[in-house]
């Protein structure tokens, strides 16, 4: 980890997550795709860049909650999820798990926004939101799940 300039050693604890982040254990292909930065680098490159963009992570946790919260209604068809955007849900049965060390077990649904205009799209599971309000974690570069904070805040605000 890195403060200022000034390298800190990792702990017992850091070591273990960036394992599990980087195995396939929990998700297909893990959690950091082929990002070669650590996760604390990740996750302060995506905090950095939603600081430059005027957004916190909390504001976006909640959007994406409101969205899917919406979206649910339309039971797996798209609905009208704010102006000019549509969303869907598809759900499956089972949990996904948190791979931080605590209790973190949400559905295993996916929430997927159109823009109507442009046809852009972006998709994130309940999982993706948890990791983004409780950690900061948009998911490591070439993950099946990274959200890119740039096109997640221009599709969803």
């Amino acid at each position: 980890m890195t403060q200022v300039g000034i390298v800190m050693k990792e702990s017992p604890e850091d070591r273990k997550l960036e394992e599990v982040l980087r195995s396939s254990r929990l998700a297909a292909g893990g959690f950091m795709g082929h990002d070669n930065r650590s996760v604390s680098e990740v996750i302060d490159a995506d905090a950095t860049e939603l600081s430059r963009l005027g957004f916190t992570k909390e504001q976006v946790a909640e959007r994406m909650r409101q969205i899917t919260k919406v979206a649910i209604s339309g039971l797996g068809t798209w609905v009208q999820v704010g102006d000019g955007m549509e969303g869907k849900v598809d759900e499956a049965k089972g949990w996904l798990i948190c791979p931080w060390p605590h209790k973190g077990k949400l559905a295993k649904r996916i929430t997927v926004v159109k823009v109507i205009e442009t046809g852009e799209s972006i998709r994130w599971s309940d999982l993706n939101t948890h990791l983004i309000s409780e950690h900061g974690f948009f998911e490591g570069k070439g993950s099946d799940f990274r959200i890119e904070p740039r096109k997640l805040i221009r599709t969803i605000f």
